[in-house]
């Protein structure tokens, strides 16, 4: 990483550091040829497991894979309606609509950018309604039975999942976490007084392996976590081609494995996580420190006191997007937007039928949202200066006369008065 410039993301420096055990995964897989399953899977599974707090996690080949599968193995299918919000990567509804299934989406809460409990109550009251025949819950606009509620733990932070059970549990509809973005996070659940881990709450979790996740491979990987005996045994059966056993297959699967050297690269990391998702969280705060000045101007993350994110990534809402990426941009300064387009208004989703207006809250975000360089290694010196020139930039537009920004410790200081 060059010093003069702060990339959006760092995926060069940490292995660096685990170089040795990582190339020691390498050098044992070719040793002992154990490149899909076998000991090294097995041994990762039951390490993400007890991380979880669940009694099962099955490794897949990307959480798209661990999404879907989950969703086919708790008999989501043709005819069915799964619930999720429209400001989360195409992932989630590509697993849903490949089961055959129809999403359909429900706003996002202004201050978390996560599921908003009240219009998935308004909507499942108002929208949806009880079949005489079978009893099932179902969408009126589609005539679609409603099977199960997907929320995502967007950016790192769990949505809010107490009132999403205890709606699930009135309507008798499954709750499967998209925890993608999410490992390690945590909530604080009023109805049992503890602090749960994401993948631990729902029927069951889809997690993403992919590179830049706080967990990520080398390469991509997935897993699925539940507490359900055989829904953990469906969804092995799944990624592995329907076989029970070799050649012999209790149904049509998919090739959708964990192989052995991705599975043992994520058991060295995954010793590191914790300490990773705590330099995270000292990073949002200090962040937060360094805006607290120009709060009038922007908006940064909001934590509820129920939550313990993991900062997957750290978002904040400009009025001049464009013109805050140009100005990081010729800074040196890495940004991604996440996500540019809310899925109900994506060309390949236009046979749903939303319009722009639906969900407002997701459409005004997707307009505003700029994610800042966040990683386990940056450091102060880098934050103050991405925060220097993001505080240029937003006053710039707002003009508003600067002091110099040259010492952006007096910026903290400010803030803490």
């Amino acid at each position: 990483m060059q010093s003069n410039r702060i990339p959006f993301l760092d995926l060069v420096s940490p292995h660096q550091e685990l170089k040795e055990e990582l190339v020691g995964v390498f050098s044992h897989a070719l040793e002992t040829a154990g490149f899909i399953g076998g000991p090294m899977v097995e041994d990762f599974e039951k390490s993400f497991a007890k991380f979880c707090d669940a009694q099962h996690c099955v490794g897949v080949g990307s959480g798209t894979d661990a999404l879907r599968f989950v969703l086919m193995a708790a008999g989501v299918g043709p005819d069915d309606a799964v619930i999720t919000v429209p400001n989360t990567f195409i992932a989630t509804t590509e697993a849903i609509s490949q089961c055959g299934a129809l999403p359909r989406f429900v706003d996002v809460d202004e201050q978390t950018y996560n599921m908003d409990v009240k219009k998935l109550a308004e909507y499942l009251a108002l929208h949806c309604s009880q079949n005489d025949a079978n009893g099932k819950l179902v969408d009126k606009q589609t005539g679609r039975a409603i099977k199960a509620i997907v929320p995502v733990h967007l950016y790192g932070q769990m949505a809010d999942m107490d009132v999403i059970l205890e709606l699930a549990e009135k309507y008798h509809l499954m709750v499967i976490e998209d925890a993608c973005q999410a490992h390690g996070a945590e909530y604080f659940s009023r109805r049992e007084n503890s602090w749960r881990k994401a993948g631990s709450m729902g029927l069951a979790a889809a997690f993403s392996f992919y590179p830049g996740k706080n967990l990520g491979a080398c390469g991509e990987a997935g897993a699925v976590t539940t507490h359900d005996d055989r829904l953990a045994q469906k969804v092995r059966t799944l990624r592995d081609h329907g076989q029970a056993k070799k050649y012999y297959h209790d149904m049509e699967g998919y090739n959708g494995r964990l192989d052995s050297i991705q599975a043992g690269i994520l058991r060295v990391k995954l010793r590191r996580l914790a300490e990773w998702n705590e330099r995270r969280r000292e990073c949002a705060s200090r962040y937060a420190e360094l805006f607290a000045a120009a709060s009038e101007f922007m908006k940064v993350p909001f934590e509820p006191s129920w939550s313990r994110a993991v900062f997957h990534l750290y978002v904040i809402q400009v009025q001049n997007r464009e013109q805050l990426q140009k100005h990081l941009g010729d800074a040196g300064i890495g940004t991604g937007i996440h996500y540019p387009v809310p899925l109900h208004l994506q060309n390949a989703y236009k046979n749903l039928g939303y319009r722009a207006g639906d969900f407002p809250v997701a459409e005004t975000a997707a307009a505003h949202i700029v994610s800042l360089p966040m990683f386990p290694g940056l450091t102060r010196a880098h934050q103050e200066s991405v925060a220097q020139q993001v505080l240029e930039s937003v006053r710039a537009k707002n003009n508003v006369n600067s002091q110099p920004l040259a010492d952006c410790g007096s910026l903290v200081s400010s803030a803490r008065m």
